[in-house]
């Protein structure tokens, strides 16, 4: 009760003489209240009473977040009420704005003489409110109170779609929540104050998981106003703080246009289940059985929501409706549950989580990943030397340039731009990041590129042009990260240890049966290290690069005909990584599981052993 205790003595105690030890009957008082005006009344059965205040904070702000905070349920005579300043407003226009519009301000404007015959503290005020009401439904106002303001009784899930109008003054962003935290602690949290249906949407990091914030639509813009000055009040031991967000965030982390979606959360009232770390072959009947007859799922099959990757493939989280939250609390009890060999990890969740993460996991990419060539590794009489400084980098592209905008950007150096040189950097998702590599004819047009352009504007954007190597390019292109500490490589690249034979010599006439796109591969790099083709990088490090028009094609594909390439010396291959290998493993077995493929002879396995893990690990050449 220590928030109670402080809340109430310091604004009132001075005044009313109100001490700790007469808080304790507060929720019993409450129930008194209820009691004794109904009596009182003399209300029969299917009738009611509505209350009517000096504004919303004592009900909205205090009351009801209180009562939350402390398990109290309160009758059902606090959910709806009068705002006495609100109807007064619309009796007498010309009274002074709401925010000053007090009790003591209405009688003035009445012309009435303020009451102070009753000695004890808020009765006066509460007589001088009375007979505001008897003045304002008497003539010659004739006001009727006929639109009570409400409390939700709890908060309504729901979905958002993309092209819905949301008002930006309706809008917060919550910070600090539990990671544990759901939809209905923030609706919790924000008690007494009316959130939109489907309104509360917790925020995900870029791995799935929550970022300890949430985006909050209220119903209103008072009602937005009233959360903000909820900031860096507790949830728990944890403070959290409320500032000012747009609709365009909060579309961003609930909108969605999934039939999917919609229809799995058709059903309302439901409670949802987040599953994570499904075998990647769980099926609905074994979620169902999973779950078991103590928390039957909604729908049976039909309550379960697996998400996937655009092709398909399994990510191994899924969703699940329970129709009452006894069941939900019946589910989550089964919390790192085995499901076949894999424990399971379940969380409440939210409609707007339910979008987030199916848009996040099952939005194609803006460009098609390409597929990844058969020669890994162009030969090198096709790669200038990578200690030239003939490319440029820019930072800062809009998200919307293209590479007509790239062109003109770079004015009369476009000219200077080699045939397909122009590589645009996408994100995990496939969508621009705003870094392009620019391959220039010299290093010399490079350098003058990097002046001359430097924080030019792009569509109202001032753009970063730096100088560098192929080989700095490639890194990044590859997966790397090119910073002022130097180059940092891809997170896939072999063992230092190992080397590829040395290529084979291929004459300059056979360039011919390569595509174009193949040029765009990444070169090869000093012989001590080793990489996996193109195509994984795309999956592992997510970058990739466009190629630029005109005469590119528009994916990477396979050479055209088996005839063509008879003439072509075969070319080395790549190294993949095997992880958690049994102890007792050996070559013969590692042979067997890659059978029906081609791989190196046996000095092309390398075992390897990692000091800070105890997993054995092999390096195979395929």
């Amino acid at each position: 009760m220590a928030a109670w205790f402080s809340l109430v003595t310091n604004t009132w105690g001075h005044f009313a003489g109100v001490c700790k030890s007469c808080l304790s009957c507060i929720p019993v008082s409450c129930l008194q209240f209820n009691q004794s005006v109904s009596n009182e009344l003399n209300i029969g059965v299917g009738t009611s009473f509505c209350l009517c205040t000096d504004g919303q904070l004592h009900v909205r702000q205090i009351l009801h977040p209180e009562a939350s905070k402390k398990n109290v349920l309160l009758p059902e005579c606090f959910y709806s009420f009068f705002d006495l300043r609100k109807e007064f407003k619309k009796c007498c226009p010309g009274s002074p704005d709401i925010d000053k519009l007090d009790v003591a301000a209405m009688t003035e404007c009445l012309n009435f003489e303020k009451n102070s015959s009753v000695s004890r503290y808020g009765a006066s005020q509460v007589e001088d409110m009375g007979n505001i009401i008897l003045a304002m439904i008497s003539e010659p106002y004739n006001h009727r109170f006929s639109d009570p303001e409400r409390v939700n009784y709890k908060f309504e899930s729901g979905t958002c779609s993309k092209m819905e109008l949301i008002d930006d003054n309706t809008i917060v962003r919550a910070r600090g929540l539990p990671w544990q935290s759901s939809d209905q602690d923030i609706a919790r949290f924000f008690k007494g104050l009316n959130i939109a249906k489907g309104g509360a949407a917790l925020c995900l990091n870029a791995q799935g998981r929550r970022n300890g914030e949430a985006l909050v639509r209220f119903v209103s813009e008072e009602h937005r106003d009233l959360a903000l000055q909820r900031h860096k009040h507790h949830m728990g031991t944890r403070y959290i703080e409320v500032y000012k967000a747009t609709g365009e965030d909060f579309l961003k982390i609930a909108g969605g246009t999934s039939n999917e979606v919609a229809q799995f959360l058709s059903k309302e009232n439901q409670v949802i289940v987040r599953m994570r770390g499904l075998p990647f072959t769980a099926t609905a009947d074994e979620v169902v059985a999973f779950f078991g007859q103590h928390c039957p799922i909604t729908g049976g099959k039909e309550g379960i929501l697996f998400v996937t990757y655009p092709d398909g493939r399994p990510t191994g989280d899924a969703f699940v409706l329970f129709a009452c939250e006894e069941y939900a609390q019946n589910a989550l009890r089964k919390h790192k549950d085995l499901l076949g060999k894999r424990y399971i990890e379940l969380f409440r969740s939210t409609a707007a989580e339910v979008q987030q993460v199916l848009n996040r996991f099952s939005s194609a990419p803006l460009i098609p990943l390409p597929t990844p060539p058969i020669i890994p590794v162009l030969p090198q009489q096709f790669v200038p030397p990578t200690n030239v400084r003939d490319c440029i980098r820019l930072r800062g592209l809009p998200y919307a340039a293209t590479i007509e905008d790239i062109l003109d950007f770079l004015g009369e150096f476009s000219t200077d731009i080699r045939t397909h040189g122009v590589h645009m950097v996408l994100n995990h998702q496939g969508r621009p990041s705003g870094d392009a590599f620019i391959q220039m004819k010299s290093a010399d047009r490079a350098f003058m590129a990097a002046q001359k352009c430097h924080k030019k504007t792009m569509k109202d954007r001032y753009v970063e042009v730096f100088q560098c190597s192929a080989e700095e390019m490639n890194f990044v292109l590859m997966g790397g990260t090119l910073n002022r500490n130097g180059l940092s490589p891809p997170p896939c690249l072999s063992p230092p240890s190992y080397t590829f034979p040395a290529p084979a010599a291929v004459i300059p006439t056979e360039a011919a049966i390569y595509q174009p796109s193949v040029l765009l591969n990444p070169r090869a790099l000093q012989p001590s290290t080793a990489y996996y083709p193109a195509g994984t990088q795309l999956f592992m490090n997510y970058t990739a690069y466009y190629p630029s028009p005109p005469g590119s094609p528009n994916s990477l594909g396979y050479f055209p005909t088996a005839a063509n390439l008879s003439g072509v010396p075969p070319q080395p291959g790549t190294v993949v990584r095997m992880q958690g290998l049994a102890y007792n493993t050996g070559v013969k077995e590692i042979l067997n599981f890659f059978q029906g493929y081609q791989y190196a002879a046996d000095d092309g396995l390398v075992h390897t052993n990692d000091q800070a893990r105890t997993l054995p690990k092999e390096w195979v050449c395929i």
